[in-house]
């Protein structure tokens, strides 16, 4: 079997040279113009960030590659779908405000912002998923099925839940309508184990859904028939309070990503891009952003979704970690237990190698790649 060719360029901009640049010429050798863009309408899938997190993707990358798709002749759009959780990206309005104060434009970035569900997160659309295994009709926004090319440009970094988030991750969450999330992370509802919490009631303000409550001693209770099982409060508590009862909810939530992948990415033309730089810990949909837990690593590109994540992660593994970054902190905890990998090592109860797997077996990409790198 031929490997799949996965395109990378490093960060080293020397005068005369800037990183759009870079970029564009790596999506150009990566093979972006072999699509037939001629009046199509392409969505360009990215994260605008949650305001407050200074981690996300900067506007002048998606800048470079809306030019590169309207010089192809297509007429390119950025999109994402609302959120779950606390923040101000749960609505349409909100979500355009936010996506506008972190600099996402029709002027600085020469395309239109559309959000894929709708005003209220319920504009969706159930795509049939070809050999799924846990979601048989994936709830998709309608504005992300309706375009006729797909690109992701994601922005590689850790994930509490998944270990990372890559290019599966912004397409199978980050396509979903707001029911399509929730139905992606209902598979577990966490609880609180009291002897550990100490009542700062942080999980509570990351709770959309107000399903915390504090008892007279001020310790947490997570009222499962109002949680929807999103995984902020895990994700907020720096006490390791709150754990999630059901073993598999973390590998059913990576499969479910690479079933909603499916659905969105079958039958039209992809295209992927990720850059690997600015990796904190968390996702950026987190109104903060931790110091990254290793250097910056370079830009990648490439038609398989698969092959293009695990060469990220692999070079991820290959770099030291950051002194004084979570990761960092971790391995110097008492009783340490060295996983040999980043994104594990950083949140121990992930395996991000289960959505890939996954999603090889559902015929997404193939992770054997072979790297081809652009100067």
């Amino acid at each position: 079997m031929e490997k799949s060719k996965v395109y990378f360029t490093d960060l080293r901009a020397r005068p005369g040279t800037s990183l759009p640049q870079k970029l564009e010429k790596l999506i150009r050798k990566a093979g972006i113009g072999d699509i037939d863009f001629d009046k199509k309408m392409v969505a360009i899938k990215i994260h605008f960030g949650e305001p407050g997190n200074l981690s996300y993707l900067r506007p002048n990358y998606a800048k470079v590659v809306a030019d590169v798709v309207k010089s192809l002749g297509g007429s390119p759009f950025l999109t994402d779908c609302n959120t779950l959780y606390v923040g101000r990206r749960k609505n349409a309005l909100d979500h355009l405000e936010a996506a506008y104060e972190n600099g996402f434009s029709p002027f600085s970035t020469g395309c239109h912002v559309i959000i894929g569900d709708g005003l209220k997160g319920t504009d969706d659309i159930e795509v049939p998923v070809k050999g799924g295994e846990l979601v048989k009709n994936a709830k998709i926004g309608r504005a992300v099925m309706d375009a006729d090319v797909f690109i992701t440009l994601s922005h590689f970094k850790g994930h509490e839940l998944t270990g990372f988030g890559g290019c599966l991750k912004n397409v199978g969450m980050g396509c979903g309508s707001r029911a399509g999330k929730m139905e992606q992370h209902n598979s577990g509802k966490p609880t609180v184990d009291h002897s550990k919490c100490v009542g700062c009631r942080f999980c509570a303000k990351n709770c959309a859904h107000g399903a915390i409550s504090f008892g007279e001693d001020h310790k947490a209770t997570i009222d499962h028939s109002k949680c929807v099982g999103c995984g902020r409060c895990l994700g907020s508590c720096n006490y390791d309070a709150i754990h999630n009862d059901n073993d598999s909810a973390v590998d059913d939530l990576s499969k479910k990503i690479a079933e909603y992948s499916k659905a969105v990415l079958d039958g039209r033309p992809a295209f992927h891009i990720n850059l690997v730089i600015d990796v904190s810990p968390y996702c950026d949909c987190h109104g903060e952003n931790d110091l990254p837990i290793i250097p910056d690593v370079g830009m990648f590109a490439s038609f398989d979704p698969v092959a293009l994540d695990q060469a990220c992660a692999d070079a991820c593994n290959r770099m030291a970690p950051i002194q004084g970054s979570l990761l960092d902190d971790n391995t110097h905890v008492e009783g340490f237990c060295d996983h040999h990998d980043h994104f594990k090592n950083t949140t121990p109860i992930t395996d991000w190698k289960v959505c890939l797997e996954h999603a090889e077996k559902l015929g997404l990409g193939h992770r054997e790649y072979e790297i081809i790198e652009v100067k």
